[in-house]
């Protein structure tokens, strides 16, 4: 009787666990072998250049006053100026309109782009005809040219003689009774926000492929059981997909934020800046101080405080994906 009843416990208990035997270090590297040309690309590419980047921001360097002592033979530089480049960076006025700038460009911009992504991503999760044609047409403008993006708003839209704005205007005057109308030239009296208004044209297909995702991710079953149980759609969007959609929104918030700071071409193009400094962002005032005012130095230190502020958000950006990732994976 024993030696039965051990034998249906043997028979029943769990087959031992076979742990994963430790790869030597020549495994490892084998495994990892393929991937070093890319690792030695990326490292080329991208922390060199920042490197010598970190290291001109501390040199007092100006093509106006070249200097006695070379560097690696790219020009003549005065002496050292430790942070002295930084301070400039942190206390010079234009430097901090610059920054205040951009932060105005950059939250107004996500914020519009990332509330008109989200209707046009709820509308496009309905099913209609025609669904197709206007998904296409709807991201058609995040695949425009940047600097085609911002012509076509200065000259074909914002333009005061031959602009579609005026256009509009001088028509709905005539409607009642006017001869013309009123010519409004925005670019001058409405600088910051006619370069908000182009960028969110650029960019809400963006924000709403990103919440498209996330509303075609939510799982059906919870959806039919709170109309079963009499929920309204107001209600369902309040409380099942606006919370389904959170890491979605902030995932669309970070990455937004992310290219949106670096903005340059729709700021050349449409303003130059101007008028004055009222929509000189960072990568703007970046350029005019390196190929204007000839700072290599100081121009180098915004550069690199800027790169720092980027890579702070991008750090929460990856969190936010890998959270997206983690989740997916536990379904």
């Amino acid at each position: 009787m024993t030696t039965v009843a051990e034998t249906d416990q043997d028979e029943n208990a769990a087959p031992p666990v076979r742990r994963p035997t430790a790869l030597s270090s020549r495994a490892r590297w084998a495994r990892r072998a393929p991937l070093l040309p890319a690792l030695v690309f990326t490292i080329v590419i991208t922390q060199i250049p920042f490197l010598i980047t970190l290291v001109i921001s501390s040199l007092h360097w100006s093509a106006l006053t070249p200097g006695q002592k070379s560097f690696l033979g790219l020009g003549n530089y005065n002496d050292f100026a430790g942070l002295e480049n930084y301070k400039t960076v942190f206390t010079d006025t234009r430097l901090r309109s610059a920054v205040f700038n951009t932060i105005t460009l950059t939250v107004g911009v996500v914020a519009i782009s990332l509330l008109i992504g989200l209707g046009l991503a709820v509308l496009l999760d309905r099913k209609f005809p025609g669904r197709g044609l206007a998904r296409t047409l709807l991201i058609a403008p995040f695949l425009v040219m940047p600097v085609a993006s911002a012509l076509l708003w200065k000259h074909a839209l914002y333009n005061p003689t031959y602009g579609l704005f005026n256009g509009v205007l001088n028509w709905l005057w005539q409607l009642f009774g006017a001869d013309h109308g009123p010519t409004v030239d925005f670019i001058s009296k409405y600088p910051m926000p006619s370069v908000i208004a182009a960028l969110v044209w650029q960019w809400t297909p963006f924000m709403m492929l990103i919440l498209l995702a996330g509303l075609q991710a939510q799982p059906t079953d919870i959806l039919e059981a709170a109309r079963v149980d009499g929920a309204g759609g107001l209600k369902i969007f309040r409380y099942i997909t606006l919370p389904h959609l959170r890491q979605y929104l902030e995932l669309a918030t970070l990455l937004g934020a992310i290219y949106i700071v670096q903005t340059f071409d729709a700021v050349y193009s449409i303003t130059q800046g101007g008028p004055g400094s009222a929509t000189t962002n960072l990568p703007y005032e970046i350029y005019l101080t390196t190929f204007r005012k000839f700072q290599y130095g100081e121009a180098a230190a915004a550069g690199v405080v800027t790169v720092i502020g980027t890579i702070i958000v991008a750090t929460f950006a990856l969190r936010v994906v890998s959270s997206l990732f983690r989740e997916e994976h536990a379904r």
